[in-house]
């Protein structure tokens, strides 16, 4: 079931990956690095709940071993050449399986999980947007995510803090990419890229199309800045409290945004 918060502003969030939900016959052919769901972008529909008032949430509770809702429905890589994981993952962040030998996936389950599950989560998506471009002439798609700041298998050094992710600019207008990434930049005690090793996932690039009204941008959190990045993956109030304010700086200014002349 998606669940789905509307707002009157153009702004919509997207949590494609804080749900932790594995139906039982899924759960029972993973093995034991599986179930421990270390890839969830832990806590952050907390973390962004009550940030800006007329907001949209669109929110799936399955998770994404389960199926990754912000990857290519027809399995492309976005990072060719590069370590990720797929449509419906085999391995972890760390390129551990997450699978019983033998209790992969096949083609004909991908294919039930993404009509089950990943086709619903952007059928919600699309309709909330349309919704809200018909009402303001524009939406803008903000998709939330978070991650672990040092995994060698996906990347190398520690990740910055904030990690704004626009295609190279293509899935939103200018003046979009440069607020957000100049109050990222602005975060004192932070650190920030534009467009580093998390350039927008497939919702990004789906979504953002500035030339028709649509607007996407992704950020994805060091979970460091708001909770323990190892088991039992705590949320750190203190923390926690000190990014939201900055957090409600970047959706404040996203909801207020309208195009130019």
């Amino acid at each position: 079931m998606i669940e789905v918060i509307q707002g009157a502003s153009p702004l919509v969030l997207g949590l494609p990956h804080t749900g932790t939900d594995v139906p039982l016959d899924i759960w029972e052919r993973m093995n034991e690095t599986g179930q421990a769901l270390a890839d969830t972008d832990w806590h952050i529909h907390d973390l962004y709940s009550g940030l800006a008032e007329e907001v949209t949430t669109v929110r799936t509770p399955i998770h994404r071993y389960v199926i990754d809702v912000n990857r290519d429905p027809a399995g492309i890589s976005l990072y060719p050449g590069q370590n990720t994981t797929t449509l419906v993952p085999l391995t972890d962040f760390d390129g551990l399986p997450i699978w019983q030998d033998g209790k992969e996936p096949d083609e004909a389950e991908i294919t039930r999980r993404r009509d089950a599950f990943h086709r619903p989560y952007h059928a919600a998506l699309e309709a909330e947007m349309q919704q809200l471009k018909g009402i303001h002439g524009f939406a803008i798609l903000y998709d939330c995510h978070s991650i672990r700041g040092d995994i060698p298998f996906l990347f190398e050094g520690r990740l910055p803090d904030f990690n704004t992710g626009t295609n190279l600019g293509k899935t939103c207008a200018p003046g979009i990419e440069a607020m957000t990434a100049a109050n990222c930049e602005a975060a004192e005690g932070y650190s920030s890229v534009l467009n580093g090793r998390f350039k927008g996932g497939w919702t990004t690039r789906h979504y953002g199309r500035p030339e028709e009204g649509y607007h996407a941008i992704q950020m994805e959190l060091a979970q460091a800045t708001y909770c323990q990045e190892s088991p039992p993956w705590t949320y750190l109030p203190e923390r926690a409290d000190k990014l939201r304010a900055h957090l409600t700086k970047v959706l404040t200014d996203l909801k207020n945004w309208r195009p130019s002349a």
